[in-house]
């Protein structure tokens, strides 16, 4: 028999309340919340967390409290990832951020869904769809990243742009829905 915690990876329908996924948003939060009670100068337990915490985590990442996510396990970041302030992490299915990347303040980064059939939903089943984040992509304060999409690499996200589509590498996107509104290495 499959897990509601498979299922969840899988991005299939799956059970929120299952007993094991319970068990693993307290750790989640337990984590987090010892983190963003850490003092600024506290580089190595903040370190220690994040590495109990996130699936991967790239050499020299940091993430400025507060922050929250669901798992945790589903977060990889690459080496040198910034978040600064209040970020969200839903990752119920794998958000996986590439090296150099920023998160300016407030971002949201959305895995968790759900279904479309209002029995369903009634039923309370979600799923999830990943999301992907290139190499050397800056993300400006409060912008949302919604479930399904990916940022090539190098591209810009505008401050309170709204994702729901994937986004070319090399480009600067603004708005919501975000769109591109030209080339990175151009004025936009």
């Amino acid at each position: 028999m499959v897990s509601e915690r498979e299922k969840m990876l899988r991005g299939e329908l799956y059970d929120p309340e299952d007993a094991e996924l319970v068990a693993d948003r307290t750790h989640a939060r337990e984590r987090t919340d010892e983190y963003n009670r850490t003092s600024p100068t506290a580089g190595e337990r903040r370190a220690a967390l994040l590495a109990d915490l996130f699936g991967t985590v790239g050499d020299g990442a940091q993430v400025e409290p507060p922050f929250r996510c669901d798992y945790g396990y589903n977060v990889h970041t690459g080496a040198d990832f910034y978040a600064n302030f209040d970020c969200v992490l839903l990752d119920v299915c794998r958000i996986s951020i590439g090296r150099n990347c920023l998160l300016g303040p407030g971002v949201h980064i959305y895995t968790a869904t759900h279904p479309r059939d209002p029995e369903d939903r009634a039923d309370g089943l979600e799923y999830g769809e990943p999301v992907i984040v290139g190499d050397d992509v800056w993300v400006g304060g409060r912008a949302v990243l919604n479930p399904g999409v990916t940022v090539g690499d190098n591209s810009i996200v505008g401050s309170g742009a709204v994702v729901t589509a994937d986004v070319p590498a090399d480009v600067v996107v603004r708005g919501n829905p975000a769109t591109v509104v030209g080339e990175r290495d151009a004025e936009a």
